[in-house]
């Protein structure tokens, strides 16, 4: 017996190297210091830091990849990975440096994970981060042939002092809710159980979509938020703190980013809810208390600005392309959120 008898093809995984050698080129930073192939990537601090703090993220892309094998469309899982994990790592401040990714896989097929690199060598351009290296595991008998699975991991920098861990936020601070481009990388088993329940394909096209598929939808990669949050912050934004709106919505992620003491008062109608949550909460029935604790319902990202910086946070978002409301304010209390749908 050979180690291709047992599954694994050596063949197969030189010739993947072979074909992101590029992509991964594509995403350099001049502080990378290793190239594509050896046991661990090298990077260098950028310069002119005082007191630098590294900050560090990890994060998957969930059972949104099952909708993408079965679609095989496998372009758009990359950039959720990638977002997943710098838009966690930018809520502190931190400018994301560089990206790794953890891919396994029960029969590896060379063009099929290209694919998924490309996605993840946009993400990190968009994102202004090196992808510093990863690791690829071919796993017979793990997982079925053309399913795989990922994992991401991030590392940023920020100078101590502006660092935001909640020590920063007020009492009403005003919560400028930047938009999602819809379900993003979480809730995908509830949309995965409400399609198989109710009889539906991902070819479907609900008359909320206005023509597109559901699967197209779905596939819709994650915002990534960094340049323009890191650039407001340059241009002279004062925000005092970020939330990412990930798994759990705004009840679990919004209070996350505030201090001892307060809470914040939401205003539910401030905000549009994009078609593809109306479509869910109808064809599964689902509660808007339900789905407010599932699904990011249109906010994918919070910051908390002094009142006065209100309308020149929204108008700066609103001019880099993304939709941005004034959806609530910091008040006293004990890191509740209040105001949501019951």
């Amino acid at each position: 017996m050979d180690y291709r008898q047992a599954g694994v093809n050596i063949e197969a995984g030189y010739a993947f190297v072979n074909q992101i050698r590029d992509l991964v080129h594509s995403t350099a930073r001049r502080e990378v210091l290793s190239n594509i192939g050896g046991f661990s990537g090298f990077f260098q601090l950028p310069t002119g830091y005082q007191e630098p703090v590294l900050v560090a993220g990890t994060d998957g892309v969930g059972t949104k990849l099952k909708l993408a094998q079965q679609l095989n469309r496998h372009d758009t899982v990359g950039i959720d990975l990638v977002a997943m994990c710098v838009n966690d790592v930018v809520t502190s401040g931190a400018e994301p440096l560089f990206f790794l990714d953890y891919l396994a896989t029960g029969k590896l097929e060379p063009d099929q994970l290209t694919e998924v690199v490309a996605g993840i060598a946009t993400g990190c351009r968009q994102a202004g981060c090196a992808l510093l290296g990863g690791e690829t595991a071919e796993m017979p008998g793990f997982y079925p042939g053309g399913e795989y699975d990922l994992a991401g991991f991030c590392v940023g920098v920020v100078e101590r002092q502006h660092l935001l861990n909640g020590s920063k936020v007020e009492l009403e601070d005003r919560a400028i809710a930047l938009a999602s481009q819809g379900v993003h990388s979480n809730g995908f088993s509830l949309v995965r159980k409400i399609v198989s329940d109710g009889g539906f394909s991902w070819q479907e096209q609900p008359t909320e979509l206005g023509g597109q598929s559901l699967g197209e939808a779905l596939l819709t990669p994650t915002q990534i938020y960094v340049q323009p949050v890191l650039a407001a912050r340059k241009s002279g934004i004062e925000i005092h703190g970020m939330a990412h709106i990930t798994g759990g919505g705004l009840p679990e992620n919004l209070p996350r980013c505030l201090g001892p003491g307060q809470a914040i008062s939401l205003n539910a109608n401030s905000w549009q809810v994009p078609p593809i949550f109306q479509w869910l909460a109808r064809a599964g029935a689902v509660a808007q208390r339900d789905m407010f604790q599932t699904f990011n319902m249109g906010i994918g990202f919070v910051v908390l600005v002094p009142p006065a910086q209100t309308a020149a946070a929204i108008a700066w978002f609103q001019q880099q392309g993304l939709n941005a409301w004034e959806v609530g304010q910091v008040i006293s209390g004990n890191g509740e959120l209040i105001g949501l749908p019951e």
